[in-house]
């Protein structure tokens, strides 16, 4: 594909970051491509997706130099410009970044000469009763070393608002939306509706919702489902719920979530990918749902999700399983498929596997 213009997000506390991203220019320099360093702060200020794409110069492949943490601002910045993002593993437990640091040359050729696949993920959104910010007073506790807060969720004026359905935030979350306690010694109590019906209110010290591609973060600590990316569907998972029913709920891409702040319930605070957006009183509500625009992630290869979970989680066989008998193999099968398995998605045999990136 014809790339015009890449826009990097570095994770700069990383030599290896740095140094990568001197790669990305390098090879946009090779081949006159457009380079930007996007999604930087300056004057202690941040500016919001759109003005930062803007700035930019538009950017058509976001590249993400870093952990899942800079893929997530990355994936922000690319879905609001349609962008493809190609992200560069240097972290420590990544889900989603694509290709080591040293292939991040041979990453861009493939893009370049169209030997890559798009993967589409889905984002959720959000509607809720009130725009959403974070207080003055909360604005200096969340600062974290230079990264002031983003600026408040802009409204999507293409929507209808109002009623029952409160304002439509511009907002996109790869991961997860969750709603928190502020207090630490006081749990949220909050009524969850699924598809439009209330399911229970919780007392918790968190509720969210995750995507598939999120039910590896927090869901998954919180104890939530392991989602295959490739799926469809909404996972809400309670954290540390004071009742009985303590399980995820995984609800259909269409049907949405709403979280509403009981009466007798203290402030709660709104997290979207891991970052504070905004304040809930008692009373306020948001609901969450699968966002019309999808992310667009470069894949290099097939996809081998599960063997990233055992290696990440470093998953092992249990003792017991193994005790008479050889561990079972990572790979059973070796020949083609069949013609009646031949629409399954498999992994390709490790003979079959192209060369590493």
């Amino acid at each position: 594909m014809t790339v015009n213009r890449v826009g990097l997000v570095v994770h700069e506390g990383r030599a290896e970051a740095v140094a990568a991203a001197d790669t990305v220019r390098a090879w946009c320099a090779e081949h006159a491509v457009g380079c930007a360093d996007i999604d930087v702060w300056q004057e202690g200020a941040r500016r919001s997706a759109r003005e930062e794409i803007d700035a930019a110069g538009g950017p058509d492949l976001i590249v993400t130099l870093g952990g899942d943490g800079t893929f997530l601002r990355g994936a922000r910045l690319a879905a609001e410009n349609d962008a493809l993002v190609l992200g560069v593993d240097l972290g420590r437990l990544g889900f989603l970044t694509e290709v080591p640091a040293p292939s991040v040359r041979a990453a861009l050729d493939a893009v370049r000469e169209e030997r890559i696949t798009v993967e589409s993920r889905m984002l959720l959104t959000l509607r809720a009763s009130c725009r959403l910010e974070v207080p003055p007073h909360m604005e200096a506790l969340l600062h974290y070393s230079h990264e002031p807060t983003l600026p408040p969720p802009r409204v999507r004026v293409e929507c209808e608002t109002g009623d029952d359905w409160g304002v439509a935030l511009n907002v996109v979350a790869l991961n997860d939306v969750v709603v928190e306690k502020l207090a630490r010694d006081r749990q949220v109590s909050v009524g969850v509706y699924l598809a439009g019906r209330l399911l229970a209110s919780y007392s918790a010290d968190a509720l969210l919702v995750a995507t598939p591609t999120g039910s590896t973060a927090y869901s998954f600590a919180a104890g939530g489902p392991v989602v295959s990316p490739r799926a469809e569907g909404l996972v809400f998972t309670p954290v540390a719920p004071h009742m009985a029913f303590d399980r995820s709920v995984v609800a259909a891409p269409d049907e949405p979530i709403a979280l509403r702040v009981l009466e007798r319930s203290g402030q709660a605070a709104v997290s979207i990918d891991g970052q504070v957006r905004g304040v809930l009183d008692p009373g306020d509500w948001i609901g969450v749902y699968a966002a019309p625009r999808r992310l667009r992630a470069v894949r290099l290869g097939p996809t081998d999700f599960y063997g990233r979970l055992r290696e990440r989680m470093n998953l092992t066989d249990a003792p017991a399983a193994v005790a008479d008998g050889t561990a079972a193999p990572l790979w059973p099968v070796r020949s083609p498929p069949p013609g009646d398995l031949a629409h399954l998605a498999l992994p390709p045999a490790p003979d079959e596997a192209p060369p590493p990136f």
